[in-house]
């Protein structure tokens, strides 16, 4: 089974690309996958990648449907791919970190 995938963000500017896409496991988690290539990274990756991972559990999933303004019943894909892709994705990083949504996070750099 493919799992459904939405590009929140695709940029390349310049030598950097910034990646970020969102997606539900089995379990009903939500998932928010970010890598950063570039130049840019220098001040977190000595190889010119980053990445980063971030798990909302599917209990809360409707707790971040509501809070990025879709109704109750709302797929939160459809929500994301609505509304919050390019820059709005950087807008969207900062709600869920200030939402008090628990996040797990995992970070990778070379």
């Amino acid at each position: 089974m493919e799992t459904r995938q939405v590009v929140l963000r695709d940029e390349r500017r310049g030598s950097d690309w910034r990646n970020l896409w969102a997606w539900v496991d089995s379990a009903g988690a939500l998932h928010i996958d970010g890598q950063d290539l570039g130049p840019g990274t220098a001040a977190v990756s000595g190889d010119g990648e980053y990445e980063w991972f971030s798990t909302i559990a599917a209990a809360d999933v409707p707790r971040v449907v509501e809070l990025l303004g879709g109704a109750p019943g709302d797929h939160v894909l459809e929500v994301l791919e609505r509304g919050w892709t390019g820059d709005h994705s950087y807008r969207l990083e900062e709600m869920l970190r200030d939402s008090g949504i628990r996040i797990e996070r995992a970070t990778w750099s070379g």
